[in-house]
């Protein structure tokens, strides 16, 4: 596995923008879902992936509201579907309404995620809302969508994650956090299970020619994770000057909506990636793999993928796991 994850020499860096990255790239007759997808980067990869020739479904928990933010942004052509990533039997209807309409399914972009709440929330299961909307909405979406990845005869599966991974692990004996919760630890967990869940989807069904990635877009301020930690925490991460307005930086991790989404659109259709699978991908290229302690700053923000993000036996131990956890 770690000797895939280095940098292929894209050609794009840290600044580059959707557009940019799909400058070129037909995706006509290609049939995309993005969860998410009609708000942050999750709108422009919308925008983006559609104006490249691909049909696009966006999952969202208010099709109202999604809507009515496409129809805002010139995207009337693109299909609203109701889903909300922690109510188990609305994604078993998303995806039986999804294969009812026997449309093959090419991309599937997990880009949804929820901010961190202060205190500890559970949904209806008892689940840390952070990880079961994360991880465990997108991993039982993705196994009911198996069988149209499959007849489309070549699919790519990305999940939206963070350089938090580094900053965390899978709590194997509590995650969802009855002994103590922490907003951070617990964001911090969910990112890893994005990155572990595309290396073991990759492992598993490479075969059926579904590859995985794993997309850290950068931090984008304005959307709503980052912006739930209030302006006074965004000004002291060097994220928002004294005004409030978002400091640019790409080459230090601080990106616009349209160069955040660009590392989600190349792990969903760059064929720079026709051949690999099961990596994390950054700056729209594969990241370097990086275990070196590093402090995030306001001139520094860490996201290369730290090694156990990526290690194999915890990526099949988190495919059993959550296996175990969609039963109850």
């Amino acid at each position: 596995m770690t000797q895939l994850q280095h940098p292929i020499g894209s050609g794009f860096t840290a600044a580059s923008t959707a557009d940019d990255v799909l400058a070129g790239v037909d995706l006509t007759g290609k049939n995309v879902i993005i969860t998410g997808g009609h708000a942050g980067i999750g709108l422009e990869a919308t925008r983006a992936l559609s104006k490249a020739g691909a049909s696009v479904t966006v999952g969202a928990r208010t099709p109202d509201r999604a809507r009515a933010a496409l129809d805002a942004s010139g995207l009337d052509g693109v299909e609203v579907s109701q889903l909300d990533l922690i109510d188990p039997a609305s994604i078993d209807a998303f995806a039986d309404r999804w294969l009812a309409s026997e449309r093959p399914l090419h991309i599937l972009l997990n880009s949804a995620g929820a901010p961190a709440p202060a205190e500890l929330v559970q949904d209806a299961r008892g689940y840390e809302v952070q990880f079961a909307t994360n991880h465990l909405g997108h991993f039982q979406l993705t196994l009911g969508l198996l069988p149209a990845l499959r007849a489309a005869h070549g699919a790519r599966v990305v999940n939206v994650t963070s350089g938090a991974q580094r900053f965390g692990d899978i709590h194997w004996d509590d995650p969802h956090f009855a002994g103590g919760y922490h907003p951070g630890a617990a964001y911090a967990q969910s990112k890893v299970a994005n990155v572990l869940f595309a290396v073991e989807l990759d492992r598993r069904w490479a075969k059926d020619q579904i590859r995985g990635y794993a997309t850290h877009p950068g931090v984008v301020v304005g959307t709503a994770l980052n912006s739930a930690v209030g302006p006074d925490a965004l000004r002291e991460q060097g994220l928002v000057d004294e005004s409030g307005h978002p400091i640019i930086d790409p080459e230090a991790g601080k990106k616009t909506p349209q160069q955040g989404a660009a590392t989600l659109v190349f792990g969903a259709a760059s064929p720079l990636l026709d051949e690999i699978g099961g990596v994390y991908l950054k700056d729209s290229d594969i990241s370097p793999l990086d275990d070196e302690d590093k402090l995030v700053t306001a001139d520094s923000i860490p996201a290369d993928v730290a090694s156990h993000s990526i290690d194999p036996d915890s990526a099949q131990r988190l495919w059993e796991l959550s296996l175990q956890l969609l039963k109850h």
